[in-house]
């Protein structure tokens, strides 16, 4: 670390600093079911994934090789151009967490970097054919992966449960599946570790590369590894309150059952990835998992509204990250008053960022379940049910009056009225006494 210069230190500090925005922008992926279900409070949920984002982060290098001397060419690539590539990634990450969006931290990362690197360099300077093969198409793919394996998970669950009738069995059940999320929660927060916090080591491997203190194709330090891995955990702690409420309620409501099914099926196809060298999103690879859990329940829908806007920001994350970077990079290109304005920039539109922020705060609170759904609640009758209720008596007045109580909110008022005046009671008419009683006939 000796040969480390002042432009080299500032890279690897903003490198950290978007390690730390990517920790508590995705915090989402591996807790925001969790908390929606009430399988974990939030503050302990953060806790827990930032442990294991920490963990994860020692598991493998083969994403952090992929990033280091893959997707761009080493060979004539300034140190500024990985310091623009980071500044594009990290207005992106917060402006899409301003608005509660889950977009994806990688592909900002590699948006800025091909930015950049193209206009440092140009054209020349990007390889397409990893940038397809493990970019793009696993951009596309993994959504889709983890959506189908949860739709077909969450079914599956449902299934096997289908039998259950009593209501102790009911609770037992629930227990269990709460405890299952709260181990496939944890998986995804390893999964999470594994392959984000190398995207960040990738990064300052590549910055060393370049600022000459390693050879081209060197592996991550060790020194990198526990920096970058505590960064995104320390990130992964705070919680990003306000895309873990749009991911835990605001694309489907979830119940126990299905967060198990997207937990689990989302951390596969990560862990998967991740053993593969493929740079994927883990944002959406949790997304597209919540969404097929959504739709695997009879009776569940997805808010499309809700799942429109977060497709657009998904597509937007390249080229916006990327227009960004390019611009820092031909900033920092006009010598050292540039590089000074890039980082002067930075710091302005991240305080900004922050302070529109703070007029409508969203923390712990915001994201717990304030009435957590009741499991069974809301589903469609069956034919069963709807049967007996076509040939079965009509209900008694009582009946009928304690029924509209249960379902109707009753004011203090009218509880008042109801308890003072008394429900009629039907009279039977008088005899007359001066009248004589019918004889009846022999």
């Amino acid at each position: 670390m000796e040969h480390i210069t002042l432009l080299l230190a500032i890279v690897i500090v903003t490198a950290l600093v978007f390690d730390f925005t990517n920790g508590f922008h995705d915090t989402a992926n591996a807790m925001a079911t969790t908390i929606s279900t009430g399988a974990l409070r939030p503050k302990t949920a953060v806790a827990m994934s930032a442990v294991l984002n920490l963990v994860g982060a020692f598991l493998s290098v083969e994403v952090a090789k992929t990033i280091s001397g893959g997707i761009v060419d080493e060979d004539g690539l300034r140190t500024e151009v990985i310091f623009a590539a980071l500044v594009g990634a990290i207005l992106w990450n917060l402006l899409t967490w301003l608005v509660g969006l889950p977009s994806s931290s990688s592909h900002a990362l590699f948006g800025g970097l091909i930015g950049a690197a193209v206009m440092s360099v140009g054209w020349s300077s990007v390889n397409g054919g990893t940038v397809v093969t493990k970019v793009l198409i696993p951009a596309v793919a993994a959504p889709v992966v983890a959506g189908l394996a949860a739709l077909l998970a969450t079914r599956l669950t449902y299934r096997i449960g289908g039998g259950i009738r009593d209501e102790a069995q009911e609770k037992a059940a629930a227990k269990g599946y709460r405890a299952g999320q709260i181990a496939s929660a944890g998986l995804v927060s390893l999964a999470h570790g594994t392959n984000d916090a190398q995207k960040t080591m990738g990064i300052i491997t590549l910055a060393l590369v370049t600022g000459g203190v390693l050879h081209p194709g060197a592996n991550p330090p060790v020194w990198v590894i526990v920096s970058a891995g505590t960064a995104i955990a320390l990130g992964t702690y705070l919680g990003g309150w306000r895309i873990i409420r749009t991911m835990g309620s605001g694309l489907t409501d979830l119940r126990p059952p299905q967060g198990f099914a997207a937990q689990t099926s989302a951390a596969t196809v990560i862990l998967a990835s991740s053993h593969l060298g493929f740079s994927l999103s883990t944002t959406q690879s949790c997304s597209g998992a919540v969404m097929g859990a959504g739709l695997g329940r009879q009776g569940g829908v997805v808010r499309w509204s809700t799942a429109t806007r977060m497709f657009v920001a998904w597509g937007l994350t390249l080229p916006a990250a990327g227009l960004v970077g390019a611009g820092a990079e031909f900033l920092t290109k006009q010598g050292t008053w540039g590089v000074v304005v890039v980082a002067a920039l930075l710091v302005a539109g991240s305080g900004a960022i922050w302070v529109v922020s703070r007029r409508k705060p969203v923390g712990h609170g915001d994201v717990a379940p304030a009435a957590a759904p009741v499991e069974g609640a809301a589903e469609p009758a069956g034919v069963v049910t709807t049967a007996i209720a076509a040939v079965s008596p009509p209900p008694t007045v009582a009946a009928t009056a304690t029924a509209v109580t249960a379902v109707t909110p009753v004011t203090a008022a009218a509880q008042d009225l109801m308890t003072t005046l008394p429900a009629p009671v039907p009279t039977v008419p008088a005899q007359d006494p001066a009248r004589p009683a019918p004889v009846q006939p022999v």
